[in-house]
């Protein structure tokens, strides 16, 4: 199973909704189901049949959500000793302007809340590099530059 780092942050928004949807959502499909059941014949029940798709699909949604949490990784923030690792805040200029980052695992990653995953291209070109390194990302727009001001 493939490890998946998430901040202590990120698993405890996971098991919150795991634990919701285990528990409010199996709740609200299990009534859809005794209601279009007591409609009689299920061989040509459209709220029979829905109600067991929708079932389906929350199962297959607990069942991945179990999945990542058990895989799940802390991310520790630890000293980076001056290098990037999954879990820096970064601080990054391209000439123009100033860019702050986190580095983050797939699963949080938010590029609006400047959430970046270590496997984005950007990501795997920080990792591991120290402070005033000069990484270039290739881009639909070109070759863009950046230079690592800082590192948290």
């Amino acid at each position: 199973m493939e490890e998946k780092y998430i901040t202590q942050e990120g698993l405890d928004k996971l098991k919150k909704e795991l634990e919701r949807l285990k528990k409010e959502e199996r709740n609200k499909i299990a009534e859809e189901l005794r209601e279009a059941i007591s409609f009689g014949d299920l061989s040509e029940n459209a709220a029979y049949d829905e109600a067991k798709e929708n079932q389906a699909f929350l199962e297959g949604k607990i069942a991945e959500l179990e999945k990542l949490v058990n895989a799940a990784q802390l991310i520790k923030r630890e000293n980076n000793n001056g290098w990037i690792q999954i879990g820096s805040f970064v601080t990054l200029s391209d000439g123009n302007a100033e860019h702050c980052f986190e580095i983050v695992g797939e699963e949080e990653a938010n590029p609006i809340e400047k959430r970046l995953s270590f496997k984005s291209p950007l990501g795997q070109a920080l990792l591991n590099k120290p402070k005033g390194a000069q990484v270039e990302i290739i881009t639909p727009k070109g070759v863009t530059k950046y230079k690592v001001l800082k590192i948290d």
